[in-house]
């Protein structure tokens, strides 16, 4: 086998705010045959009943951090955290460093994949994890849309969701760190059609360096 079968997948970063549609954009990507990993499913992975994550968390934040069946309570961590910027950064220093391991692990063992794979982090400008990837990709959406979805989707209310958009980066803040963006704002035929002309300069540029 050549050194070029060796090529690691160029590593695009996927990020946006909450409501943006990142799930939506990763659904068509991988549609398209392209690895994604996701930074939330590795936080439920290592958050994992019986765990030792979860033991931290519980000594932190209390007993009432587990529900009765060993699970991890979310819901009561995020009310908690977002009313105490102090607790939220403890629980990030908890979680981020091994969400990052993983997540790098695992594309990690992408080497082979001949093209690129998509990684998906919310807060990946809020982290400062600009470094790990070759690509920054955001997805954007008009706020007032943004707070809509997110208000039909989870059981939160107008000012939950805002507390949220507050401890995240502003778009314009999220967009100056963008290589690539993708406009969210409900057409799905332009989204999809986004998607795939991403996806073919991806394979153009995976291409090119192969061949160095």
């Amino acid at each position: 086998m050549g050194a070029a079968a060796l090529t690691p997948p160029i590593k695009v970063g996927l990020t946006g705010g909450i409501g943006s549609g990142k799930s939506l954009v990763c659904g068509e990507f991988a549609a398209l045959g392209v690895p994604v990993l996701d930074a939330d499913t590795a936080a439920r992975e290592i958050v994992a009943p019986g765990g030792p994550l979860l033991a931290e968390i519980v000594k932190k934040f209390g007993r009432e951090a587990m529900d009765e069946g060993g699970r991890l309570r979310r819901d009561y961590l995020r009310d908690r955290v977002f009313a105490d910027p102090d607790l939220r950064r403890a629980l990030e220093s908890l979680l981020h460093p091994r969400i990052r391991a993983l997540l790098s692990e695992r594309a990690g063992c992408l080497a082979r994949h001949p093209g690129y794979c998509v990684i998906c982090v919310p807060l990946l400008v809020e982290c400062g994890w600009q470094g790990d990837f070759d690509r920054i990709l955001v997805v954007d959406a008009p706020e007032d849309l943004r707070i809509q979805r997110v208000l039909t989707r989870d059981r939160l209310t107008r000012g939950q969701v805002e507390a949220i958009m507050r401890v995240q980066v502003s778009a314009e803040e999220r967009l100056s760190h963008a290589d690539d963006v993708i406009v969210n704002d409900g057409d799905r035929s332009r989204l999809q059609q986004q998607v795939a002309a991403l996806h073919h300069r991806y394979l153009q540029l995976a291409h090119e360096r192969r061949g160095r």
